[in-house]
């Protein structure tokens, strides 16, 4: 569920009123997500998402997350776009929560993920490195290397209660993330969070991509190691090779990888995996029982993290044929 401030009908048209979108018929809440309010508007001109950024999103943030998605939607990545109010404010308040209104995206994200949806998610995501280059801000990855071992101290004592033996596996596992981490890859504007249920399809190809608020300035590679974790593991955690193929074909297609970016993919694998297994941790720990928010098992990001600690190399990932196609730049 993802509507934790109720808007009054006599609040909602007092805010529709200064944006030229005619009278809204419908505001119907949105139960996926879990960062913010979300509703579904059908107006006169069309049909329109107001979202109400709830207390996990820093209200400082929101210029970099609108301004971005106007920026990248003006280059013709498939994204929501800001509304701009009459007095040309894309960032306004309602309830007491900052609040937006952006463009609607048509399409479904895929509920099972197969090959053929990597590929066109991999071309989608170097496009929007690329368009995203000369974006004039920058934010730090709030949830980056830096923020993981703050992150396992404020769980580690009660690590154990999700596993046996968890909290020094993942003490080890930080260490050598801590001494290996890759240093002066390409930079740029990151999604960091590109799943499944941010990516919309109609038929075989990329309609939209949604939900910019974890974007970042940090390595591009570091993307497409959260999009490997995200999408190329099946259910019994084995790691789809066929699936990281199409995925890392269609990024070079786009926008081709260095070779110390594709030799880094192993160790910025077991970093995402790393983020997300911690984030979940907090959330399983921290997230009160009865709460409208959907908890999500760590464990499943520490069978990941426990293959990448395994793999030596891209070629262990199954993906040798792209040492040919990053040799070539």
């Amino acid at each position: 569920m993802a509507v934790y401030t109720e808007v009054s009908d006599e609040e909602l048209e007092a805010f529709v009123a200064d944006y030229d979108i005619g009278r809204v018929s419908s505001c119907k809440g949105i139960a996926e997500g879990v960062e913010n309010s979300n509703y579904l508007l059908q107006a006169e001109t069309g049909n329109y998402i107001l979202t109400l950024y709830e207390k996990r999103v820093s209200a400082d943030d929101l210029p970099f997350f609108l301004g971005l998605m106007e920026h990248l939607a003006a280059r013709g990545v498939v994204c929501p776009t800001p509304l701009r109010a009459r007095d040309g404010s894309s960032l306004r308040r309602l309830c007491g929560r900052p609040a937006a209104i952006v463009t609607f995206l048509p399409g479904l994200w895929p509920r099972r993920v197969t090959p053929r949806h990597c590929a066109p998610v991999g071309r989608a995501l170097a496009d929007l490195h690329r368009k995203g280059l000369d974006f004039p801000r920058r934010r730090p990855n709030a949830l980056g290397p830096a923020a993981w071992r703050p992150l396992f101290s404020s769980a580690a004592a009660r690590a154990d209660e999700v596993k046996a033996g968890l909290a020094a596996y993942l003490d080890g596992e930080l260490r050598w993330l801590e001494n290996n981490w890759p240093r002066g890859l390409p930079e740029g504007v990151i999604h960091a969070d590109l799943f499944p249920d941010n990516v919309f399809f109609q038929g075989d190809e990329v309609s939209g991509l949604i939900d910019f608020y974890f974007a970042c300035t940090d390595f591009l590679a570091y993307d497409i190691a959260v999009c490997l974790n995200a999408w190329c593991f099946e259910s019994d955690g084995s790691f789809n090779v066929t699936k990281g193929r199409q995925m890392l074909w269609g990024y070079s297609e786009t926008r081709r990888l260095s070779l110390d970016e594709f030799e880094a993919l192993p160790t910025l694998a077991r970093g995402a995996a790393m983020r997300f297994l911690l984030t979940r941790l907090y959330d399983w720990l921290n997230t009160p029982a009865g709460a409208l928010v959907r908890r999500k098992d760590p464990l499943e990001y520490e069978r990941k993290l426990r293959f990448h600690a395994q793999v030596g190399g891209p070629i262990d990932f199954g993906l040798e044929f792209m040492s040919l196609a990053a040799a070539e730049i």
